[in-house]
């Protein structure tokens, strides 16, 4: 009886083990799991990275070989630690340190040690390779620019961190992968699918051929080739037009929401993030505090608009039907708010809606803002109707770019102001400043960009994009394909658009006009201010235009934003006049012009400690 009991103990415990064993061969089985077998090495074969085309199917990105010295930590043998480092051009301090961390990651998976490797450091570390045991070279594409520009929107590739690492199973150490820009946003299109090879080792951990002759390897798969929206040429003309300046400039076609510039002063040459001077360019660019070259000011900064935004407090007033475009207000050199004259510059007078934008009366606007909230009984209902139609322009909130970064601008509401003042103690005067694009709102470049393209368009815009096409497909995310409508009927545009192609003709951009190209366009100059010692101290204003042309036929709206760049028409003004004739004509016929805007720079401006009179922090000045 005993032994049959053992017998059956003995037949059950082999049925269940030939059980286990079937179903995780089966069922179970992943090739992931051959990780966990020391006798198998994992060797990847990184693809090329995706290139990268301007819309005109020029090249700005594409790729260059590299190499990176890769570390099996278990595997490495007693060496010449200083002939390696020579070699390798790094100190031994630096090579323990990467040991640790190789081993710490894995002693058994391999670790990137020096990345990066040019052809002639691998030339020479090739050859004396075989001395060095646990060590191998991989090959790897690095980027290539055939630009100096766009950084901000290129991006840069860098290898992957630890949280990516432990989020994302796609990864092993030292891969490299998109971390900003284009290449952040479409990292999956641009990167491939690396392929991979098992081989076997035997017990004395030899190299013997493909596990399983090879059946588990896989082939990379190239990454997608990317076409953008940016023009080439109007980005470099733009990045050399801001030198020496602080600001942004974003350029859209309005028929199609495409990005065809997209500029922030300063920036840098991208090809200073490739090899191994990468980490110590990054570190100076990004820790610039001042200049803050790595800071996109096209997309992040928010700036007050300044008197661009009179044109949507105008539009708003002829849908609300609280004025026509023959109401008229008379210019007191100003208009009063309470006993206390706020000033202007337009030299007085009686203004209609035209003469109120091109020579952007501010008591002429001041009206139309109060028009717009006696219409309604209480305050708090004209706030909501004003919101509602300032945000339908895409202001106060993120557009829905294919941007991976960003920056929503600001449209108050009754709540921020019960919050500022207290609810029911505020009225239109209180927020007057908003009237010109002054107080509380602030919009970003690439807002007052689209925003222009809305009234290019007479009331809808298209959500601003950076992707024209990826791969041999034309297809993109259908959002950007669908118009976005205003709460501003088609009809009320063409008044507005009258005023801003006057300021042109008579107006406050006058002398920058360009012969055989219609243009309209606004004028802003920002007030600056900053606390210093716990005063509100006046800096030089911030200079900003916004502008579409041609008037009938809108092919290019331009935003441009000059920090400490005085009045509006001047650098924002010439800058987007030049962008304009060069985008549409092609060449540039003021030279002079141009001469001036290349050489021009702000820096005596940005060296200032501060300028003009102190103001109390809680002082309201626009």
């Amino acid at each position: 009886m005993k032994k049959l009991l053992l017998s059956s103990i003995i037949v059950i415990i082999g049925f269940t083990f030939i059980g286990r064993l079937s179903y995780l061969q089966l069922f179970r089985f992943s090739p992931d799991q051959i990780l966990d077998d020391p006798a198998i090495k994992k060797i990847y074969d990184y693809p090329e990275r995706g290139y990268i085309y301007d819309r005109d199917g020029k090249l700005m990105v594409g790729n260059q070989p590299a190499y990176d010295v890769m570390v099996i930590p278990r595997e490495v043998k007693p060496l010449d630690t200083l002939e390696f480092c020579t070699l390798l051009g790094i100190d031994k301090a630096t090579f323990v340190s990467k040991m640790n961390v190789a081993r710490h990651y894995s002693p058994r998976l391999p670790s990137v040690l020096v990345p990066q490797l040019s052809k002639e450091d691998y030339a020479k570390l090739q050859e004396k390779m075989r001395h060095f045991t646990g060590f191998y070279i991989q090959k790897r594409s690095l980027r290539y620019y055939n630009t100096h520009s766009a950084a901000n929107v290129l991006g840069y590739i860098s290898e992957v961190n630890e949280w990516e690492l432990k989020n994302n199973p796609y990864y092993v150490a030292g891969e490299l992968k998109g971390h900003t820009g284009i290449e952040k946003q479409y990292e999956e299109e641009l990167r491939g699918r690396k392929g991979v090879k098992h081989i076997q080792k035997d017990r004395f951990n030899r190299d013997i051929g493909p596990y399983k002759e090879g059946k588990l390897d896989t082939l990379p798969k190239p990454g997608n080739e990317i076409q953008i929206t940016l023009d080439k040429e109007l980005q470099e003309y733009g990045e050399k037009l801001m030198h020496g300046k602080r600001g942004g400039v974003v350029a859209i076609e309005p028929k199609t929401g495409e990005i065809l510039a997209m500029i922030s002063g300063p920036t840098y040459d991208p090809a200073l993030l490739v090899g191994r001077e990468r980490s110590k360019n990054y570190s100076k660019l990004h820790y610039d505090s001042i200049a803050k070259p790595t800071w996109d000011r096209s997309i992040l900064a928010q700036p007050s608009p300044g008197s661009p935004f009179k044109t949507l407090n105008a539009l708003i007033a002829l849908q609300e039907g609280v004025v026509t475009p023959e109401t008229t207000f008379r210019c007191y050199h100003g208009f009063y708010v309470g006993n206390t004259l706020r000033g202007c510059h337009c030299g007085g007078g009686v203004r209609d809606m035209n003469s109120g934008i091109y020579q952007s009366c501010n008591a002429y606007f001041a009206g139309v803002f109060r028009k717009i909230y006696d219409k309604y009984p209480t305050t708090d209902q004209g706030m909501d109707a004003w919101e509602k139609h300032m945000k339908s322009f895409g202001l106060g909130g993120y557009l829905g770019t294919d941007l991976p970064t960003g920056a929503p601008g600001r449209i108050p509401d009754k709540t921020y102001y019960d919050k500022w003042y207290g609810d029911g103690r505020w009225a239109a005067s209180t927020i007057i400043s908003n009237s010109i694009g002054q107080g509380e709102v602030a919009a970003t470049p690439l807002q007052l960009a689209n925003m222009t393209a809305a009234i290019a368009n007479r009331g809808y815009f298209y959500t601003p994009h950076i992707i024209k096409k990826i791969g041999g497909s034309g297809a993109i995310d259908p959002k950007y394909t669908e118009p976005n409508y205003t709460t501003i009927d088609r009809k009320h545009f063409d008044p507005v658009i009258e005023g801003m192609a006057n300021v042109y003709e008579y107006g406050t951009a006058r002398w920058l006009k360009i012969p055989g190209v219609d243009i309209a366009g606004k004028t802003g100059t920002v007030e600056n201010f900053v606390r210093i010692d716990g005063e509100r101290m006046q800096l030089t204003d911030h200079s900003v235009f916004v502008c579409f042309a041609p008037v009938e036929n809108p092919q290019i709206a331009i935003a441009v934003y000059i920090e400490n760049g005085y009045f509006g028409a001047r650098y924002a003004g010439h800058i987007a006049s030049l962008l304009i004739e060069k985008y549409i004509k092609g060449e540039i016929s003021r030279t002079d012009l141009e001469k001036k805007m290349l050489e021009k720079t702000l820096e005596h401006e940005y060296a200032k400690p501060y300028s003009g009179e102190p103001f109390k922090i809680n002082q309201r000045e626009w």
